[in-house]
């Protein structure tokens, strides 16, 4: 296979690993809006529930990529968390045009998509 095959091969695996992962988000996050409606939490349980569905879909989207890939699979999981992160960074800037908390929440954030794609890789 040629460089250029290769090059789309690669490109497959993370376009499907991130569909994957994006599935799982929009799931997690009507499950935890009907949570939010029926039972009334408060702030710190949404703030909890959000960073678990950034955990959870970056190891599922992690699981993915390291299933496809079969070899490096951590490394293909933290590319595949770094690209969710990136994206979500994308939305968050293009719809409010500033980037909401402080550069310790941003970071955290990088970190817990990073680290959770990279223990769906390992774990594939």
């Amino acid at each position: 296979m040629g460089k250029k095959g290769k090059n789309e091969v690669w490109i497959m695996w993370i376009l499907k690993s991130l569909l994957a992962a994006y599935v799982v988000t929009g799931i997690l996050l009507m499950i935890l809006a009907m949570a939010l409606y029926k039972f009334e939490l408060t702030e710190e349980a949404v703030t909890a529930g959000i960073t678990a569905v950034y955990l959870l879909s970056t190891f599922a989207g992690g699981l993915v990529a390291g299933k496809l890939a079969k070899i490096r699979r951590f490394f293909w999981g933290i590319v595949l968390g770094i690209l969710y992160f990136a994206f979500l960074l994308l939305i968050t800037w293009g719809i409010y045009r500033t980037f909401h908390g402080s550069g310790t929440e941003i970071l955290m954030t990088f970190a817990l998509c990073a680290g959770g794609g990279m223990a769906g890789g390992m774990i594939s």
